[in-house]
């Protein structure tokens, strides 16, 4: 039986919603881990909290207590283009740490880890091809990661500018760094919550709606795979 783990920063009422009660709940690694099961797999949902630091901690307790084959993010983003609107749902093909910065020791670009030829963390292009066959709505983006709410849209343009992104969010450089180190595939669905211009009160407004929305198309990957 495949066992997929699921990991959430802050839309963990979205998975009470729609999967309901689980068969069992632990705390591992000092997580709660809620875990489903059915006829095609067991699903291990954790739930980490907001920023990198947790988001990395609890990828590796899925990967090393729980074994799963595979990691799905799913959860909200600020949208740092027009066309990533509200309530607008992608798929990420490139996610870079835009906090990663060695630049006065080593020259490196800003957001680069040495181990990789450039700035973007390697997500696997194969997965990602099947979740859009699946789910054929999402958008391909490049997601900038990093431990800070963006709600400045000048800072938002900054990083569309610089890197070409067309997201932010919090977790996923730590989920993709982890899974990449360990050798698990991880895939990522998002769903905008608050635009450029918007912020921490168009971010509040949304969660709920947007969490809903991602929930819904995140499953449906899940089942298939």
């Amino acid at each position: 039986m495949n066992k997929v783990g699921v990991m959430v920063a802050v839309e963990i009422d979205a998975v009470l919603k729609k999967y309901g009660t689980p068969a069992r709940e632990e705390v591992m690694g000092g997580f709660p881990v809620r875990v489903y099961v059915n006829d095609s797999y067991e699903m291990y949902v954790i739930h980490s909290g907001a920023g990198e630091l947790s988001a990395a901690a609890a990828t590796q307790v899925l990967i090393s207590l729980c074994s799963v084959d595979l990691i799905v993010n799913f959860g909200v983003v600020g949208g740092l283009t027009p066309e990533m609107a509200m309530s607008s749902s992608c798929i990420i093909e490139r996610v870079v740490h835009y906090e990663m910065d060695t630049s006065a020791v080593d020259g490196y670009e800003v957001g680069r880890y040495g181990c990789y030829p450039d700035v973007f963390i390697p997500i696997d292009r194969k997965l990602v091809e099947k979740a859009l066959e699946i789910a054929p709505e999402l958008k391909p983006v490049t997601c900038a990661s990093g431990d800070k709410f963006v709600a400045d849209p000048a800072k938002k343009n900054a990083l569309h500018e610089q890197f070409g992104a067309d997201i932010c969010e919090m977790e996923a450089a730590a989920v993709a760094l982890t899974c990449d180190r360990c050798g698990v595939p991880c895939i990522f669905i998002k769903t905008v919550s608050d635009s450029i211009t918007g912020g921490a009160e168009e971010f509040t407004k949304q969660l709920e709606i947007t969490s809903d929305i991602c929930m819904s198309i995140a499953d449906r990957i899940i089942q298939e795979f």
